[in-house]
């Protein structure tokens, strides 16, 4: 028999809290740390993020990264955070540095982008012990390669590709953690977990998207919904 959730809310926080698909509850979920992880919200937008209710953050932007974003983050977030480290245009021992910040932040796992090398994720495997995540953006990736690093989890971030590469890896590694990008629509999220993945990262809407529709409201004396 399926259990009813007791369900508490405000009366103004609710009111433009955004929600996660329900599709995403459909996979299995990763546990970090004790912590039951389904879905990671894709953004560094810290009023996105006070009015969610993703599991967790993943924190990764298309700049240089930087400690006072991951503190900025981290400070608003009240789930788990996994911070960007960089690893592509930023490499080496700079990303190294910024992956021990992120941990002594509170950060619960580093992401590296996909053109990190071997020796650099092995490098951070020796000095933490939060996770190690890494982004799979294509299928020419050596997982083997990179689990032998020291990576903790796939990030598969391959727009339409998503899923064949997630049931690809899930073929070769049937019990290692993958996140994965859900896509726009329900059928899409759908189509990602039934291909392995244990959990969703979901893009909300803007800050720009839900003002535009609130102001919209106001100029024609509508009532929020």
């Amino acid at each position: 028999m399926k259990k009813e959730i007791p369900m508490v809310e405000g009366k103004l926080r609710s009111t433009k809290l955004q929600r996660v698909p329900e599709e995403i509850y459909s996979c299995s979920g990763i546990s970090i740390f004790g912590k039951h992880i389904q879905s990671f919200l894709f953004s560094t937008d810290v009023s996105i993020i006070c009015n969610t209710n993703a599991d967790a953050v993943i924190a990764v932007y298309p700049f240089t990264p930087q400690p006072i974003i991951t503190k900025a983050v981290m400070v608003a977030a009240d789930v788990p955070v996994l911070c960007g480290v960089g690893g592509g245009i930023t490499g080496g021992d700079r990303s190294l540095l910024l992956a021990v910040e992120a941990e002594l932040q509170g950060a619960i796992g580093v992401v590296f982008n996909a053109p990190t090398p071997e020796s650099t994720i092995e490098k951070v495997a020796k000095l933490l012990d939060i996770p190690i995540v890494v982004t799979v953006a294509n299928e020419n990736t050596d997982y083997a390669a990179r689990i032998n690093a020291g990576v903790a989890i796939f990030n598969v971030a391959a727009a339409d590709k998503t899923p064949r590469i997630v049931a690809e890896i899930r073929s070769k590694y049937p019990k290692f953690p993958i996140i994965a990008t859900g896509g726009p629509t329900g059928e899409t999220i759908r189509a990602t977990v039934e291909a392995g993945a244990n959990a969703i990262t979901w893009t909300p809407p803007s800050s720009a998207q839900i003002f535009a529709e609130i102001m919209s409201a106001h100029r024609e004396n509508r009532p929020l919904k």
